[in-house]
């Protein structure tokens, strides 16, 4: 698989470019028994006005001139970065949302237990936390921030996670759409539409050192569920045409991989490939010690790029983009070809075939549905492993760039919460005979834990693995569980979705947060592992406990305490 390193990268900003020094100098200054040092807050300071990058840079040149290996006396550096930079973050200010509203008219009226309400309108109150737009200063001077200027008030996901990111922004609208704040709502898919037309995908979140990576593509959806609840046609009309141009991305390229069935057919199916193949800049002093054990060029560049690709899977970082986990410096995520992603797809070309049928395009309709039909047919052939009744990821054999043919030991049968992604499709959740078999080994799988869906069965102390289950993944396999029509799902679905949100109220209770992840092996525990430490928030927590309690409801008689 070394061999050479081709495919685009994506230039960064001078500033971001300065800021990676400055980092390092950071992460080399200071004590190394300091562990709660964030790289990333680095890489979001941005230049103080009036001075502008060459005259910093010139003064940083002059703080390291007597240190060869960057290192300066921490007060000093301290001085140099208070006198230079405004604080990470400075440059988004508070937005009070103006659909607001402190207890919405029918706001989760199938909640009977009026604790889970109180907790539930506390829940809802955090939009406003979140909420934030763009400072002036962003959009007449970008060049003296990381932070990249967009249209519309914005719903951060919290903590270190100071921009919007792409696809929470999908769990953030449905927990949105709950709390009846559909203008917030449209925003957040105005901003992510504006990205697409500047840069031809949206990025992974908005920032200047994100654009050479994507995240899950679910704008369609985002769309989908605000027409749903709105029955605005304006909005379908002005998504399509963005839309198209980000399934281009998804579907030419690098991103782009055939696999040729043993009767000859070719099944196009994506993986996801980032344009950059040097450190990530938000975790550059991360990614640089990772590569230090290799000795050639072209393979720091190859993991780099796996690396960045990973974080464009959105599950950074888990031993599911490894050739031999748990070993992180095997990471070959651009080798994968993903059943998630592949998911988002097929739910994008049902989307695109539903907006464009409503906007009168019956032709482009019909050529998305058929789109949509060729790829469900490469779930059949390519993922989906019958012995094992669930979809399995499938591993190249090659770079991707030529048509390989389908090989069966090239599935990576270990078992992952994403390998029952599909059922939260409709084509696949209305099959009665695929979800008895979904179910089947669903139950035997060993993901459902005492506070819902593993990530994985394995402890690498990545964040994507277990002990760790993430909001995302319980609401599409709870969501496509409880749309079946077997009883027996929908059990499970319910079963599922209580544990998660009385696990959230026992966090909640304890830590006065909402967290990013949670430890679903126990009741009550957040999650841990991976690069920074827990965040809290949170975006799309808020979003799938909302969302989970309106589908579900509480009875009244039924305890939430432990």
């Amino acid at each position: 698989m070394v061999g050479s390193d081709s495919g685009p990268v994506v230039p960064t900003t001078p500033l971001v470019t300065f800021l990676e020094r400055v980092q390092l100098t950071a992460l080399r200054s200071y004590p190394k028994t300091l562990t709660t040092l964030d790289p990333k807050s680095y890489i979001d300071l941005s230049l103080k006005r009036p001075y502008n990058l060459s005259t910093i840079e010139s003064a940083f040149k002059d703080l390291t001139s007597e240190s060869r290996d960057l290192k300066v006396p921490v007060d000093k550096f301290e001085r140099f970065v208070k006198e230079y930079f405004d604080g990470a973050g400075e440059d988004l200010v508070h937005h009070e949302p103006e659909d607001f509203v402190a207890d919405p008219s029918e706001f989760l009226s199938n909640v009977e237990n009026e604790k889970v309400r109180e907790w539930a309108r506390e829940v809802h109150g955090l939009w406003r936390n979140l909420s934030c737009k763009v400072s002036d200063s962003v959009k007449e001077s970008p060049d003296r921030h990381t932070l990249l200027p967009l249209p519309e008030p914005v719903i951060i996901p919290g903590s270190r996670f100071r921009e919007v990111y792409y696809w929470d922004s999908y769990w953030v609208i449905k927990g949105l759409v709950t709390s009846k704040m559909l203008t917030t709502a449209k925003g957040l898919v105005t901003n992510l539409m504006s990205l697409v037309e500047t840069y031809g995908y949206a990025l992974n979140g908005a920032r200047a050192y994100y654009t050479n990576r994507s995240q899950p593509p679910l704008l369609s959806s985002m769309v989908y569920e605000i027409y749903n609840v709105t029955k605005d046609e304006e909005l379908v009309k002005k998504a399509i045409p963005v839309l198209l141009k980000e399934y281009e991305f998804w579907n030419s390229g690098k991103h782009k991989v055939v696999i040729r069935s043993a009767s000859g057919n070719d099944h196009i199916l994506s993986r996801y490939y980032a344009m950059w193949n040097m450190p990530r800049p938000e975790s550059s002093v991360f990614d640089q010690e990772s590569a230090s054990g290799f000795t050639s060029m072209l393979e720091r560049q190859r993991f780099h790029r796996d690396v960045a690709t990973a974080a464009e899977s959105g599950c950074d970082f888990s031993t599911r983009w490894m050739r031999h986990p748990p070993n992180f410096t095997t990471m070959a995520t651009t080798s994968v070809v993903p059943v998630d992603l592949n998911v988002f797809l097929l739910k994008m070309e049902l989307d695109i075939a539903f907006m464009m049928d409503i906007s009168g395009d019956k032709h482009g309709s019909d050529r998305f549905l058929k789109a949509s039909k060729a790829r469900q047919k490469a779930f059949e052939t390519v993922f989906w492993n019958e012995k094992a009744g669930q979809w399995l990821d499938y591993w190249l054999s090659s770079n991707g760039d030529e048509p390989e043919t389908w090989k069966a030991e090239n599935q990576n049968t270990n078992v992952f919460a994403s390998n029952f992604a599909p059922i939260w499709i409709n084509s696949f959740n209305s099959d009665e005979n695929l979800v008895k078999k979904v179910v089947k080994a669903f139950k035997k799988s060993g993901l459902i834990a005492p506070a819902g869906i593993l990530t994985s069965l394995t402890h690498s102390r990545q964040q994507w693995d277990s002990p760790n289950g993430w909001a995302p993944q319980q609401e599409m396999i709870v969501t496509g569980l409880a749309r079946s029509d077997l009883n027996e799902a929908k059990e499970m679905a319910k079963e599922i979705a209580r544990r998660w949100i009385k696990s959230s109220y026992l966090v909640y209770k304890t830590s006065g947060t909402i967290h990013e992840k949670l430890d679903v092996t126990k009741l009550g525990e957040y999650g841990g592992g991976g690069e920074y430490k827990p965040q809290t928030g949170f975006g799309w927590s808020n979003g799938v406990i909302l969302a989970f309690l309106e589908e579900f409801g509480w009875p009244s008689h039924l305890s939430i305490e432990p």
